[in-house]
């Protein structure tokens, strides 16, 4: 049933022994061109391993080598290893199962930022080194040879995937064995070759018990860069795995068609990263070429097909921004674009009072001193506003939802967050302000900033017209205006050259209306 439990169900569900094969899946027609001349194609999913790369294989089988042989032991503090990624990655997961809590990652000043950072999530510990990103082990200046010397040290191990004879025999003893169980009758089997382990080991351990298949070793093209296999040159001094015995014929591919290819991989269900791709393209490369040689039929099978199968090696996540740079025409439009950098702050329903308990926290006022935002057009406000209310001129009568339409809401936001009074409401003692706007919905903005600034803030479902209209709210009209609101208040309608005693009579029937609106309707005498 898939189930790991014991003092060892992480390790168990990690190793091959113990855990289901990886799965081999058949290309659709879709992604097969040659499917019309009898070829079938299948990936090989070590993408679907638990740690969700080729590299967990050779980091198990070289940290379980080294521990049977006495290399790791109790006395082992660290875990040193030159590489970019998926190894040391694995390395630092599997060695931390097995109660080694450091594992240090040389690395390449040129390692991408993201990459950089899941490292890190894993917590490895990095030391970056100047020069070629894909040093030889033999370059002094290398971090090959570096952390060669640093696993010389009392504690330390470097398992060296570059010359340790247990990064192919993991794939013979594993990767090669799950598909000759998968698919007894492989004619042509691809991978890519950066420490040419995955090819060495797999394709020596398939050649063993299918001498007629084809093994394609995969390299880069020269000056083009693809995450993890080497471009040819590189590979011509390494001469401790015995590589050039294994492979049958080298195809060369180069970065945009194997970034292109993985995105089509995985947009089709089968999650795989750029060298997935690389290794689909130089599997069609040598397909291209035997098919127009007329060499295919020597391939067949008894059924008249030819299976091939390629190495899907990791996931495309990481690489995501090489992605974007590469096939920029390949990613659909991005609409509403200019809500990225806006409307940045969280909402909370509990925010958004109704009208009647908008009235209510009004009648409470005497606990907390209370603002109302009011950030309707000037002439609006001017119009009508409630009591002592404070104007920012920022929605406008008409103008569309800014939730339904992102330039307005781009706008508004903008004009909120860059606001001095929000900024002269977040000072001094604590207040609560109530916003309001003309439907409840730019109001909405301007409290998610004022929360995110520490004020305790809220907006009124239907704006200033609903929560009038509901509640029976009185409201004011100004005289004079003053900077952020007004500075006298009249009855619409009612001119300006008033008697002493017809202005000491409005400021009476003001203050009453005030009343009503923070205590509720009294009856006056």
């Amino acid at each position: 049933m898939n189930v790991y439990s014991g003092s060892n169900a992480v390790l168990d569900y990690i190793n091959p022994d113990r855990a289901p094969p990886t799965p081999l899946v058949e290309l659709p027609a879709s992604l097969n061109p040659y499917a019309s001349s009898g070829v079938r194609i299948y990936a090989k999913m070590h993408s679907a391993h638990p740690l969700a790369n080729v590299k967990a294989f050779p980091a198990l089988n070289m940290l379980q080598r080294a521990q049977e042989d006495g290399v790791v032991d109790g006395n082992t503090k660290e875990i040193v290893e030159y590489s970019s990624g998926s190894t040391v990655m694995s390395l630092g997961i599997i060695a931390r199962l097995m109660g080694i809590s450091s594992t240090q990652a040389y690395l390449s000043n040129k390692t991408s930022a993201a990459k950089l950072d899941l490292l890190r999530f894993f917590g490895l510990e990095l030391t970056l080194h100047a020069g070629p990103s894909q040093p030889l082990p033999a370059d002094v200046h290398g971090g090959i040879y570096k952390a060669s010397e640093r696993g010389g040290q009392p504690g330390s191990f470097n398992p060296d995937q570059y010359a340790n004879l247990d990064n192919p025999g993991a794939h013979k003893r594993w990767s090669a064995k799950q598909i000759l169980a998968q698919l007894p009758d492989v004619h042509i089997f691809c991978a890519g070759m950066g420490t040419s382990g995955t090819m060495t080991g797999t394709g020596s351990a398939l050649k063993e018990s299918k001498p007629s298949i084809v093994n394609v070793g995969v390299c880069t093209q020269a000056g083009d860069r693809v995450p993890g296999p080497r471009a040819l040159s590189m590979l011509q001094p390494v001469t401790w795995y015995p590589w050039r015995e294994t492979v049958d014929t080298i195809e060369e591919c180069g970065s945009k068609e194997s970034y292109s290819l993985s995105l089509q991989l995985s947009r089709h269900g089968l999650l795989a990263g750029p060298s997935s791709g690389f290794n689909l393209q130089g599997l069609f490369n040598f397909l291209e070429r035997a098919q127009e040689k007329g060499e295919l039929d020597a391939l067949r099978g008894e059924d008249g097909q030819v299976n091939c199968v390629f190495m899907c090696c990791d996931l495309p996540f990481i690489y995501i921004n090489e992605y974007k740079a590469k096939l920029k025409e390949a990613f659909p439009p991005l609409h509403n674009a200019e809500l990225l950098d806006v409307d940045l702050y969280p909402y909370l329903d509990a925010h958004e009072l109704y009208p009647v308990d908008a009235s209510a926290k009004l009648r409470d006022a005497s606990s907390s001193p209370i603002t109302v935002l009011d950030i309707r057009t000037r002439a609006d406000f001017r119009s009508a506003h409630l009591p002592n209310a404070v104007n920012l001129d920022i929605a406008n009568s008409g103008e569309p939802n800014p939730y339904s339409h992102a330039p307005t809401m781009a706008r508004q936001w903008r004009a909120l967050n860059a606001a001095p009074v929000l900024d002269q409401l977040a000072q001094g003692k604590k207040k609560t302000v109530v916003c309001v706007c003309y439907d409840g919905s730019s109001s909405r903005a301007a409290t998610s900033i004022l929360r995110h600034r520490g004020v305790e803030a809220f907006c009124v479902r239907g704006g200033f017209e609903g929560w009038v209209k509901e509640e029976g709210m009185e409201t004011v009209s100004e005289v004079t205006v003053g900077k952020e609101g007004a500075s006298a208040v009249q009855r619409p309608g009612v001119s300006r050259r008033r008697s002493w005693k017809s202005v000491l009579g409005e400021k009476i029937r003001t203050a009453a209306r005030a009343s009503v609106a923070l205590f509720g309707p009294q009856r006056f005498e």
